[in-house]
């Protein structure tokens, strides 16, 4: 049982369920590659002589409780090969990404621990594209096989970055399994889960001027001189910077404690790779799934303008890859989610109606002298509700004027999948598919005359989601091969090796000194042995 990952393996896992985003690619998961010999014409590495699964499998599953993209869609994407970042989509200056679950199997990764991955981690962040090492994570690998799960808490630190977001006590439960005999036929190959008991997302809006005062920068296209001027003076009344929405937000200068998101109620993520049985053949399919768990989302909560999004149907991804392009499938539930604001209903988001459009304007001067309406120009306007909590269509009914300046765009993504027959490193069949429950995205409009305003100012996704799969032909075989054959002792080959002649008399120096030593030895022996004759003597 391994508690954390090696520092090879730090950098891909992190890069790659931060990326959940991007459209799915190949189905082989980032492991160390093979290395090459030293020398071009050595032979390569020696097979294991141990007995060797059968089986081959390849996938992966990849769920994001929350990802905020700082401009997306900002900054090329870096390619190895000349012309490739031309043709890839942009990709966000900055992205942060928390509650990271990623189950893990490859039955071709070099390294014997890679075959099983679980990895739960509190967060990571990539800074146009390049992603360092996540600290804080909880991480198993196989073999050796392990018997029981690793849980425990991943709490997140205090950060900087507290001002987009602000992450709660994390949980985290990782499980890798592995087989010496059976390989990837085991009951659940990799399993990872992240629950978040909170979170607030979007503080404040970095993108946006800080300062209150914008004499000079502001220039609306569809207004003159003398109505840009009186837009400054307004904006200088709000109780807060454009950054916080004026003042809605808890950011910096805020009069508020606001967030754009926030979780009132505990978000899961679980994410699993196994195999599973394949109708009429007595082979297995590569089946990754990913899942959340969640039951309603708030925007602006705590703040006049609260509005709530209820979770009504779950999302889940699944990815099945039977090695047939025919039998291989993607099953996807899509989320359904109610939007609300002051007890009325804003609209649903579904698979029919993927897009909600909640306005953020700025009541124009004046609107303090309509009658009932009172200090209204100390926050901006949010959906159908004026800073006090009244219904907008009142206001209008009394001649109120407002400049729409951004849009809040609530947009359930659709699903998006690949797939592809391939013969490395094994012949088979490989799909992929990426999906995420509901984007925020804060678009700036045309009346905000501000320079060089991205098309985005930023971006939430809560429950992001990929899953691949990759199976060989007729599917994974569950078996062990033989054990290879000893090769035989090697025939002697021409004649034997002559004996050395002798060129020193060194060589006769050490049997001589001893065969000495023993004649000697029994030469005192024996005359200790002999009686001892008396002399006579005469008188």
């Amino acid at each position: 049982m391994r508690r954390r990952l090696p520092a090879v393996l730090a950098l891909p896992v992190a890069a790659s369920v931060l990326a959940l985003a991007a459209g799915p690619a190949a189905a082989q998961v980032e492991t160390t590659p093979v290395p090459a010999p030293g020398n071009p014409g050595a032979p390569p590495a020696s097979a294991p002589a141990s007995p060797q699964p059968l089986g081959h499998a390849v996938g992966d599953a990849g769920t994001g409780l929350a990802v905020i993209r700082v401009l997306p869609n900002s900054t090329p994407t870096k390619a190895i090969l000349p012309g490739a970042a031309d043709k890839l989509p942009k990709q966000a200056a900055v992205e942060l990404g928390f509650g990271l679950a990623s189950a893990q199997a490859n039955s071709e990764a070099y390294l014997a621990y890679e075959k099983s991955i679980a990895q739960a981690s509190p967060g990571g962040i990539a800074v146009q594209g390049s992603s360092p090492q996540a600290p804080g994570s909880l991480a198993q690998t196989a073999p050796p096989n392990n018997e029981a799960p690793l849980t425990g808490g991943i709490n997140p630190p205090s950060t900087p970055l507290d001002t987009l977001v602000k992450v709660g006590a994390l949980n985290g439960s990782v499980s890798a399994n592995w087989s010496d005999a059976l390989g990837p036929c085991v009951d659940t190959i990799s399993d990872a889960s992240t629950s978040i008991a909170s979170i607030s997302a979007l503080n404040a809006i970095p993108t946006l001027p800080g300062g209150k005062d914008l004499t000079g920068a502001f220039d609306a296209p569809n207004l003159d001189e003398a109505a840009d001027n009186a837009v400054v003076e307004q904006l200088k009344n709000l109780a807060g910077p454009l950054s916080t929405l004026g003042g809605i937000l808890g950011g910096q200068g805020s009069a508020g404690g606001g967030s754009v998101l926030s979780l009132p109620n505990t978000l899961s993520a679980r994410s699993v790779v196994k195999l599973v049985d394949i109708p009429g053949s007595p082979n297995k399919a590569v089946q990754s799934t990913s899942t959340l768990q969640v039951a309603a989302l708030k925007l602006l909560a705590g703040t006049p303008f609260e509005i709530s999004i209820n979770v009504v149907s779950q999302p889940t991804l699944q990815v099945t890859s039977t090695g047939d392009a025919a039998t291989s499938a993607v099953q996807y539930t899509a989320p359904v989610l109610e939007v609300t604001q002051g007890g009325k209903s804003l609209g649903r988001l579904d698979a029919a109606n993927p897009k909600l459009d909640i306005p953020i304007s700025l009541p124009l001067p004046g609107a303090d002298d309509l009658p009932g309406l009172g200090d209204l120009g100390k926050l901006p306007i949010v959906g159908n509700l004026l800073g006090d909590g009244s219904p907008l269509r009142d206001a209008l009914s009394k001649d109120l004027q407002k400049l729409d300046l951004g849009v809040l765009r609530l947009a359930v993504a659709g699903l998006n999948q690949t797939g592809a027959a391939a013969t490395q490193p094994f012949k088979g069949y490989q799909l992929g598919a990426t999906a995420r429950m509901v984007d925020l995205q804060v678009l700036p409009t045309e009346a905000l005359g501000l320079p060089n305003l991205p098309s985005a100012l930023a971006q939430v996704s809560l429950g992001e989601q990929v899953a691949r799969a990759y199976a060989p032909e007729g599917g994974v075989v569950c078996g062990t091969a033989s054990a290879p054959q000893a090769p035989p002792a090697p025939a002697p080959q021409g004649s034997a090796t002559p004996q050395l002649a002798y060129t020193n008399a060194a060589y006769h120096s050490v049997p001589l000194f001893w065969t000495g030593t023993a004649m000697l030895l029994f030469g005192v022996v024996l005359v200790a042995a002999l009686p001892t004759r008396r002399r006579k003597t005469t008188d």
